[in-house]
Parts: C-alpha cells; sequence; structure tokens
C-alpha cells in the first residue's frame, strides 16, 4: 500500500462484521494456499492468478484486486526484485531458485479480506530462506502489538525492531520498504489510516476495538530503494536485490489481536 492515507476517519466494526470479513479472510488463505501448492518451477505466475481468481469465484466472493483502478490480474505476483504489485504473465515462468511474493484480496458480502506470502520456490538459496523467515518473524512482530489503547505506530516500531534483530541475527541488514505498508481494512481494501513498517512508538492514533489493519512488512536484501516500471504498477528493488512481502488482516478485540485472514480450521 502506498503512504498516501493520511486521514483520521477510522472505520470501526462490530462483532458481527468481523466476523464476516473473518469469512472473507478465510477465502483469501484458501486461495493462497492453493497458489502455493501449485507454484513450482515450469509454472507461470498468469497459471497462479487464473487458479486464484477461480478458486475465489468458486468461494462466492470476486477478487478485491482485479479492476482496482485498473489493475489487470487477480493477485500480485512479485518475483525475486519485484517488491509488490507485480502484475502475472503466462510468460513469466517460475524458476527454480526463484521467490516469488504473492498478495491475494476477495471481497465476500461486501467485506474484503487481503493477505500476502512469499513463496520459496525449489532449492532457493540459504540467504533467500533467511531473508522470507526474517520478514515473516517481523510481520508476526507487529500482529503482536495490534492492541487496544496501543498506538498505531507500536506496531510500526514492532515491525522495525523484528528486522533488526533479525539482520543481527544474520550478519546482514535487511531493508525496509519506506514507501509502502499496510492500511486499514473494511468495507474498502485500502482504508486509513497508513501503517509504515518503521517508526518510533507511542504515535499516531489510538488503537480501538473494531479496527482492523493490514500488517504487511516488505523486506530487501539491499537497498531499500525503490522504482516502478513502465507497466505504472511493478515496483522492483533499485539495486537489483531481492524482496520478500508478507501480509495478514488483523482485528483489534478486547482479548488483543485477531488474525483474520488465517484458514478457517
Amino acid at each position: 500500500m502506498l503512504a498516501r492515507l493520511r486521514g483520521r476517519d477510522i472505520e470501526l466494526k462490530t462483532a458481527g462484521e468481523l466476523e464476516a470479513m473473518r469469512a472473507s479472510g478465510a477465502l483469501v488463505a484458501r486461495t493462497l494456499a492453493a497458489v502455493v501448492e501449485l507454484a513450482k518451477p515450469g509454472v507461470s505466475t498468469g497459471e497462479l492468478d487464473a487458479l486464484a481468481e477461480q478458486t475465489i469465484r468458486d468461494g462466492g466472493a470476486v477478487p478485491s484486486f482485479l479492476g482496482y483502478h485498473g489493475y489487470p490480474a487477480s493477485i500480485c505476483a512479485s518475483v525475486n526484485e519485484q517488491i509488490v504489485h507485480g502484475i502475472p504473465s503466462p510468460a513469466q515462468v517460475l524458476r527454480d531458485g526463484d521467490l516469488v511474493s504473492v498478495d491475494c484480496g476477495a471481497i465476500l458480502d461486501g467485506w474484503h479480506g487481503d493477505s500476502a506470502v512469499t513463496i520459496l520456490v525449489g532449492a532457493v538459496s540459504e540467504a533467500d530462506r533467511r531473508l522470507s523467515a526474517a520478514c515473516e518473524a517481523a510481520l508476526h512482530a507487529g500482529i503482536a502489538a495490534v492492541l487496544p489503547g496501543g498506538r498505531l505506530s507500536d506496531i510500526s516500531h514492532a515491525v522495525q525492531s523484528a528486522c533488526v534483530a533479525a539482520g543481527e541475527r544474520d550478519g546482514v541488514e535487511y531493508g525496509i520498504v519506506a514507501e509502502y505498508g499496510g492500511h486499514g481494512i473494511g468495507t474498502s481494501m485500502h482504508m486509513d489510516p497508513f501503517l509504515p513498517n518503521h517508526g518510533e512508538p507511542g504515535h499516531g492514533p489510538r488503537l480501538r476495538v473494531g479496527m482492523a489493519l493490514a500488517v504487511e512488512p516488505m523486506l530487501t536484501a539491499g537497498d531499500p530503494e525503490t522504482r516502478e516500471l513502465e507497466d505504472g504498477w511493478t515496483v522492483v528493488t533499485a539495486d537489483g536485490g531481492r524482496a520478500v512481502h508478507w501480509e495478514h488482516s488483523v482485528a483489534v478485540t478486547e482479548d488483543g489481536p485477531r488474525i483474520l485472514t488465517l484458514p478457517a480450521d
């Protein structure tokens, strides 16, 4: 999500509305599981997109991404140096050792679910495996900070701290992409507030029961500077380094964070 949401009118959901979002999120989880199963060397990202669209429609929903501001596909499939918004194509065939970050959204009964995973295709390098693991750990650190009474930037700080800790453990300095981050979600896919993946704690809107946020760290193996390709969508690392992306939609509840985009069981 591009850093352009700045308003303060944050949508609050009832318990019943969060249950509706949970249904949408479970469908997204089922779709991503099917895509992960298919993503092997020799399979195109266009095939992944076709499977995702069919799974979403079979679940009684419509893809959130298809047609969104003109976006031409049902998922984003970002391979290797692509960070986010990679457009799937029959001509883009996965190879052994690729990283492909798949972002998926669905609208079910008017409610959005949004989640992303990074898939390790075949035999990947240990450095790539550590990069993806660092990003996934940062996602879960951010989720743990989705607490009623906290501040929005508490989540940002938790993500950043986890990234730094992973880099120190792995002996590298992972890049945190600044221009893109998480966002509110509910009756629309992208809503206020914008959720950066870095920052000091204790700032921003107070987290209230009924808020729903997409927490989505993006890490690079090198410099986090980005550039957009001529297709107007695909965002890549400026230095050609590898990138990964993980995401869950999460609700603020009285009992703490509730992940809305886990499988139904």
